[in-house]
């Protein structure tokens, strides 16, 4: 879908305009980012559940601010600080709410899921340094994407490969059920999704850019309430209006 769209738009399904620092960052940030911090994501959602791991990767707007002030020596003033931690803490206290029914964990598999969902948050954090690095200088975000994902792709595969997974994951894309609800998620999330979060840390700083991305558990309430049914409590609901009033404050401090 990348390559496709990259066509369309520059007239070639690679970008060959890329130089290799714009392939090092880029590709780092994708490897980094998708082959392992999703990977450890996904792995801390089946050990320790969802509510948990989203807990612990709410932790990515202040780490990815602390991170880019290190990093990129970007610098966010006192008002916008506050702003991020009251929107990380509407957020937590709506995830906190959800799925209250999971099997609790305990002991090495806890301390284990734990130790991944941190993992995932730092790949997401990094994932998003790497990119800005190699979005400098007016690299296409649309470009950059797609050598992120390239790169994720070759690292999948020969870790798949080594593995010797190739056989049963190549027979698994004969489950229709799981197949196409991947498909639409390939669609909105890498493609769709990932190529627009490009474009946020291209033009904003990675702490505000990464707050506003992390918002997702409240954008998904209404759809959790009208297609699955879920009943929204109190908590939600208060902790939603935490998180507006923190995104309302960092846009309008900036």
């Amino acid at each position: 879908m990348l390559a496709v769209a990259h066509y369309f738009v520059f007239g070639s399904f690679l970008p060959l305009n890329a130089g290799a620092e714009q392939w090092f960052w880029l590709g780092v940030s994708g490897i980094v980012g998708f082959a392992v911090g999703d990977a450890m994501l996904f792995e801390a959602f089946v050990i320790v559940g969802a509510r948990i791991s989203m807990l612990l990767m709410s932790l990515v707007p202040i780490m990815s601010a602390f991170f880019a002030w290190l990093a990129l020596g970007e610098i966010l003033n006192s008002l916008e600080i506050f702003a991020i931690c009251l929107t990380v803490a509407g957020i937590a206290w709506v995830v906190k709410d959800k799925n209250k029914d999971e099997n609790w964990v305990k002991g090495k598999k806890l301390a284990l899921g734990i130790a991944l969902g941190i993992g995932g948050a730092m790949g997401q954090t990094f994932g998003l340094i790497l990119s800005k690095k190699g979005l400098e200088g007016g690299f296409p975000t649309l470009s950059g994407n797609l050598i992120r994902i390239l790169c994720a792709l070759a690292a999948i595969w020969l870790i798949t490969l080594f593995r010797g997974k190739i056989s049963s994951t190549v027979k698994r894309l004969k489950n229709k059920k799981a197949l196409y609800p991947l498909l639409a998620g390939s669609f909105f999330g890498p493609f769709v999704g990932v190529w627009l979060s490009l474009i946020a840390i291209k033009y904003a700083r990675i702490g505000i850019a990464a707050t506003l991305m992390s918002t997702t558990p409240i954008i998904l309430i209404p759809i959790s309430y009208w297609m699955f049914k879920e009943k929204i409590t109190f908590q939600t609901v208060l902790g939603t209006v935490i998180a507006i009033t923190g995104v309302a404050i960092l846009i309008l401090s900036t």
